[in-house]
């Protein structure tokens, strides 16, 4: 992993071509099985959700950033001349990824972004939901998500959720809750209060920190975006052995979580994914956010926020 330019540093010319280069190399690597599926029309039970739900194209991925305030020498000349937030850094000749422009062209998602990083990763993680968010949302019901049978018939699937109390924390997994479900959650997560109910065990926060590092554009090193793109994968892959579909003709093991065994296995593979999550949190923001002051509280940060997510700029 090339470490994220600190801001400030000049990147002579072949420094930077040389990184953009790598990270082509590696963002293909890494898209490769879902370009080769899609040009054959195929889709994937697992792997699509990566393009689909979070609908960023692998071309994007594809596309190098230094990162904000690393300055690209003899770039003025390239095809990022005309990309949107960049200008002119120190010398005619190099560019710059403008953290300033971007802000003032998109102040409601620049505050978003920093106050959901700063607050997921400022909580302590909920380690015992066990991956149930995907039961509830099959619970009671005869349409189901995903085409793959469950493992343990509806009967079995509704007795496994019967048997927890359901505790999500995160909005975008309760809003595909059956209506039979919803009732047994502990929370009533909303869009408005996703920033106060995020926390770094949740799988789906983990996957967000993808969607949060590349809608910062130029602001987040690529090398940075591709690991942030890693662990939406691995979270991806856990998330869905811990299902109750199965995945087993498409590679996928199952994580029994109705078995303590299963229960053991999914939260250790959570709180190493909860620990890798904070870490990007962290570098985003220090990459992004520059100013950013890792002593304040996180609370404090535009507090009053409910107005912000409900614009939708998340």
């Amino acid at each position: 992993m090339t470490p994220d330019a600190p801001v400030g540093v000049r990147l002579p010319h072949e420094a930077w071509r040389e990184r953009e280069r790598a990270h082509s190399r590696r963002a293909d690597a890494l898209t490769a099985g879902h370009r080769e599926r899609a040009a054959r029309g195929e889709k994937h039970p697992v792997w699509d959700f990566l393009f689909q739900y979070y609908s960023f194209k692998p071309a994007v991925l594809r596309r190098w950033h230094p990162g904000a305030g690393a300055e690209l020498a003899e770039a003025a000349d390239t095809e990022r001349a005309g990309w949107r937030w960049y200008r002119q850094g120190s010398t005619p000749d190099s560019l710059i990824p403008d953290g300033a422009g971007f802000a003032a062209e998109k102040p409601d998602l620049a505050k978003l972004i920093r106050i959901m990083l700063t607050r997921t990763a400022s909580r302590p993680g909920q380690f015992d939901c066990f991956g149930l968010h995907e039961w509830a949302m099959v619970y009671r019901s005869d349409e189901h998500r995903h085409p793959q049978p469950l493992r343990l018939g509806q009967d079995g699937t509704d007795s496994v959720v019967e048997a927890h109390e359901l505790k999500c924390t995160h909005f975008d997994a309760f809003r595909f809750f059956t209506a039979e479900a919803e009732p047994r959650n502990r929370l009533r997560p909303t869009r408005g209060t996703q920033p106060d109910l995020d926390q770094p065990g949740c799988l789906h926060a983990g996957m967000d920190v993808y969607k949060w590092a590349i809608k910062l554009g130029p602001l987040v090193p690529g090398e940075l975006l591709l690991d942030a793109f890693e662990l939406a994968r691995d979270v991806r892959s856990l998330d869905m052995q811990a299902a109750p579909y199965d995945l087993r003709a498409w590679g996928f093991d199952p994580v029994p979580i109705e078995t303590p065994e299963g229960k053991a296995e999914y939260v250790r593979r959570q709180r190493g994914f909860a620990e890798r999550g904070n870490t990007l949190r962290r570098r985003i923001l220090a990459a992004a956010y520059p100013d950013t002051d890792p002593a304040r509280s996180a609370q404090r940060i535009a507090a009053p926020v409910q107005e912000i997510v409900a614009t939708g700029a998340g």
